[in-house]
């Protein structure tokens, strides 16, 4: 990798960031069966989640959702201008990556948390909190795909590999008009 690729992504985020992958994907070829396997997994799942919530406020520049949150305005205005073709590169997450960041943590916080409360004796048996689950499952599906195009698609039009950019926390330096 060349010399002057600046870090971003640290070992934390990335660790995290592809053991919730490996995760949900375990999760996802469980999802057939209630046995324990399942259970640990979704267990694990939110540990990872939790675990990127402190890692939000307490890690470096790039991992601290202070510096990709963005409010709901900015958000669609970046979206507009991605429509247009003109959407500033950011070294960090862009506000569309924020606003992703934010639904995918929420979606599986949801999943593990309906999943934990449909095994609870309170709930135990009724149908409706297992549909509520596999519903967050279908949700988080959709997140997912949402997020892996937007990755490509952002990749393809900075002309950065950002998949390799997440494997190795290392992106192109900025230039004019990129933000931080």
């Amino acid at each position: 990798m060349k010399q002057d690729w600046q870090k971003i992504w640290d070992a934390p985020v990335r660790l995290l960031h592809w053991s919730l992958v490996a995760s949900i994907l375990a999760a996802w070829i469980t999802s057939g069966q209630t046995g324990m396997a399942h259970e640990y997994i979704g267990y694990a799942a939110a540990a990872i989640v939790a675990a990127r919530l402190l890692w939000g406020f307490t890690g470096n520049r790039y991992a601290r959702f202070g510096q990709f949150v963005r409010a709901p305005a900015p958000t669609v205005a970046y979206l507009r201008a991605v429509a247009k073709g003109r959407a500033a590169r950011h070294l960090g997450h862009n506000p569309l990556g924020g606003a992703m960041v934010l639904a995918l943590l929420t979606c599986v916080s949801l999943l593990a948390l309906s999943g934990w409360a449909a095994t609870t004796d309170l709930l135990w048996g009724y149908a409706w909190p297992v549909r509520l689950h596999v519903g967050i499952a279908w949700t988080l599906v959709g997140l997912v795909a949402l997020h892996v195009s937007g990755v490509v698609f952002t990749g393809w039009q900075h002309r950065e590999n950002l998949i390799i950019a997440m494997i190795t926390g290392r992106k192109k330096p900025p230039a004019p008009g990129d933000q931080d």
